[in-house]
């Protein structure tokens, strides 16, 4: 196939970047691409991130959390600090690098912006990065010329079923969502969920803060905005489905009648495995559909009463600008607030609402224009986070 070539991992501890790092070690005895991890950065996991950086024979490391940065050992050359990413992207990247973007949030545009300008090619785990400066994103993207390739399960799916025709003959993509945690639930048991029970996803294993995303369906909302940015399709052509099994990753629809899916079972070592191989595909190291034991297969419409947040992510595709920033910007500090017990759980989604009421959208077409609008959103969404806490009290 390919000679070696070099991959930098930027949320390396996370569980995509674990899983990546264990699909490089599969992909070397399975006939290529060979891959030779240079860089790896973390956020607080300074144990795990010295355990990456031995096995794999790395020398550059960056952490987030610059105290936990005297547990690395010595001989490594550390970048701290809250742009420890970007710095390590800045001293090491090469034209042609791949880099696996799995920081989560708005804390990875920067870093993966700056890898673009350096001529590499981006596996996307980070949808925030295309939710909150997508048009910056696909300028840069286009001018130098590099690839971006989907890493979330339901965007590779549709990236794989899109070479069963082109982007002219599709007439909708449909995204699935397994419907998270509170599927069935009612809506006041929904609105009062605590954080454990948000955290109990029934299909993934995944972060934190994506969890928490899935169970209020935000998670299928920023993919909707990223999908439109990776497909370059407008808000109608764009939609969702539950499916609770999660085998059905997406699928699209063409314009003859026909729909192609992708199915697997549930893991993300495959849409890993086919960015880090693609536009091949070899002996993979994820499981496969035990057709046999496979008895159906369930869909349901999404319920846009309870999870408003595929509704809200078209409403921002339409707006544009910096309508995205301040979707991520507000959910993100919903989020937040949720986990500290300062905000309920049904209340995430009328966050994100609230800021896109009060701020207005406007062109965004640099990286400090985004940020500048995520800054905004911000302190937009902590402020009416404190009134609706005081009122409470």
């Amino acid at each position: 196939m390919t000679q070696e070539r070099r991959i930098i991992v930027l949320g390396c501890t996370g569980s995509i970047g674990t899983a990546t790092l264990e699909v490089i070690t599969h992909l070397a005895s399975a006939g290529g691409p060979t891959y030779r991890v240079v860089g790896l950065a973390a956020g607080a996991n300074a144990t795990l991130l010295a355990e990456q950086a031995t096995r794999f024979g790395v020398r550059d490391v960056a952490l987030a959390d610059a105290g936990s940065a005297a547990l690395l050992p010595a001989n490594l050359s550390v970048a701290r600090g809250p742009d420890a990413a970007l710095e390590l992207i800045e001293r090491i990247a090469q034209p042609g690098d791949m880099v696996m973007a799995a920081i989560v949030g708005v804390a990875g545009l920067a870093p993966v912006l700056a890898a673009i300008e350096r001529g590499c090619h981006i596996a996307l785990a980070n949808k925030e990065t295309l939710v909150a400066a997508g048009s910056v994103v696909r300028e840069a993207v286009a001018r130098k010329g590099v690839e971006l390739l989907p890493v979330d399960s339901e965007h590779s799916a549709v990236f794989q079923c899109l070479r069963s025709g082109t982007l002219r003959e599709v007439d909708r993509l449909v995204l699935t969502a397994s419907g998270g945690p509170f599927r069935t639930w009612s809506a006041e048991r929904t609105a009062n969920a605590t954080v454990a029970e948000a955290l109990r996803h029934p299909t993934w294993q995944m972060g934190r803060k994506v969890t928490i995303d899935s169970a209020s369906l935000m998670n299928k909302g920023l993919e909707v905005i990223e999908a439109h940015w990776l497909f370059d399709l407008p808000s109608e052509r764009i939609d969702a489905i539950v499916h609770p099994q999660s085998v059905v990753h997406s699928f699209v629809e063409f314009r003859d009648g026909s729909t192609i899916a992708q199915l697997s079972p549930p893991s993300m070592k495959l849409p890993i495995q086919y960015a880090l191989t693609w536009p091949d595909r070899v002996a993979g190291c994820s499981p496969t559909i035990a057709w046999d034991a496979l008895r159906s297969l369930e869909f349901e419409p999404v319920d846009h009463a309870r999870f408003p947040a595929i509704t809200l992510a078209k409403r921002v595709i339409d707006a544009g600008g910096s309508a995205g920033a301040v979707f991520n910007a507000a959910n993100e500090v919903a989020v937040e607030a949720f986990i500290e017990g300062a905000l309920r759980f049904g209340d995430i989604p009328a966050i994100v609402t609230e800021a896109l009421d009060g701020l207005q959208a406007h062109p965004v077409n640099t990286l400090a224009e985004v940020l500048a609008a995520d800054r905004q959103a911000r302190q937009f969404a902590r402020d009416r986070v404190a009134e609706r806490a005081a009122a409470a009290r």
